[in-house]
């Protein structure tokens, strides 16, 4: 069974006896289902098929913290911009070479009123669809601890309008001018915010890819005038509320650890390449953690570099209160899967306290 009382330890930094885990994508490894469950998925399979096979491995595998989020670019309808997908899943079914853009002209895009564009919303329908969701992976993960929360929250939103060829074009042009746009962007998120702090769920999740993986694509000044500066804001009502937050954004965010820090959150999920290693040293006494194994090793390297990797991260957390064992950036469907049976016995065997 899935661990809520080590996760929820953990997460209140209080040392559990051994190191709570969780991991992302593995529902879509169909090898894995098949070697642990006995379980042989196709890529073709219902949908619901392949949800309760998840459900069972995610159980099995005994996760104590299931990231998750429910307002997403669903929220933008048909405004926004398709940058298409590349081939994750098993047998290609998340391809997309269905490409458009919602500005063509940068000039437009600084123009950007999501009041206009989208209109307002009401609280009480975003409260009930919060409280729904998180219901919802209650009764799916019984015994781990869930969440609800909001994916497109500064950053994120951006690129799924705009794309990554408008958004970088029309902040290099006008860099003031587009954090105007953000700080529009912000007030009418604002909305969303507001009602994810009456919402029950105890944990939230705020995700923001801020950088890529070299590290933060606008001038980080611009960061500190337009990102940070709002988030405070969507965080004064969750803490208000007694939220437990969580920040998650993909690539290297060292640079902004103590930004983040900042604004108030109580805890960091992050990808290898973002120093954990700072984090658990300014910050493990006072906040959780989730991380950061690279998934390179168990594509592509042979046992002793997933030894390896999985002993930097215990190394580095186990001595902390609110430290999860992850992979950070996901275990793909093609990755052996004796590789990963590997790690997920040496998270077991290392994560004992």
């Amino acid at each position: 069974m899935m661990s809520y009382a080590d996760g929820w330890a953990a997460l209140h930094l209080e040392m559990p006896d051994r190191v709570p885990h969780t991991e992302y994508s593995l529902e879509m490894h169909f090898g894995l289902i098949e070697r642990l469950l006995g379980i042989r998925l196709k890529p073709g399979d219902p949908p619901e098929r392949k949800r309760a096979a998840g459900v069972q491995l995610a159980e099995t595998l005994n996760y104590d913290f299931m990231w998750n989020v429910l307002v997403h670019s669903q929220i933008f309808g048909d405004k926004l911009t398709d940058m298409g997908h590349a081939v994750y899943q098993e047998g290609g079914t998340d391809y997309n070479d269905k490409i458009f853009a919602l500005y063509d002209d940068p000039e437009d895009a600084l123009k950007f009123d999501p009041f206009e564009l989208y209109g307002p919303r009401d609280r009480k329908t975003l409260v009930a669809a919060f409280d729904e969701h998180y219901d919802n992976a209650c009764k799916t993960y019984g015994d781990a601890v869930n969440m609800t929360g909001i994916y497109v929250t500064i950053m994120s939103g951006f690129i799924a309008i705009m794309g990554w060829d408008t958004l970088l074009t029309a902040c290099g042009k006008n860099p003031a001018g587009f954090g105007e746009a953000a700080n529009r962007y912000a007030a009418w998120m604002q909305q969303y915010y507001d009602a994810l702090a009456e919402c029950k769920s105890p944990v939230v999740m705020v995700h923001d890819d801020i950088v890529w993986t070299s590290g933060a694509f606008i001038h980080p000044d611009w960061y500190r005038r337009y990102v940070f500066p709002n988030y405070k804001k969507y965080f004064k009502p969750l803490r208000e509320a007694g939220k437990l937050i969580m920040f998650t954004s993909d690539g290297d965010y060292t640079e902004f650890i103590d930004d983040i820090a900042d604004c108030g959150v109580d805890g960091f999920v992050m990808e290898p390449l973002t120093d954990m290693a700072y984090i658990a040293e300014k910050y493990g006494k006072t906040h959780s953690f989730i991380g950061n194994a690279d998934t390179r090793a168990l594509l592509t390297g042979d046992r002793d570099q997933i030894y390896n990797e999985v002993k930097r991260c215990m190394d580095i957390g186990k001595k902390y209160p609110g430290f999860f064992m992850n992979v950070g950036n996901h275990i793909p469907p093609n990755t052996p899967t004796d590789a990963v049976m590997y790690y997920l016995e040496l998270c077991e065997q290392m994560g004992r306290r």
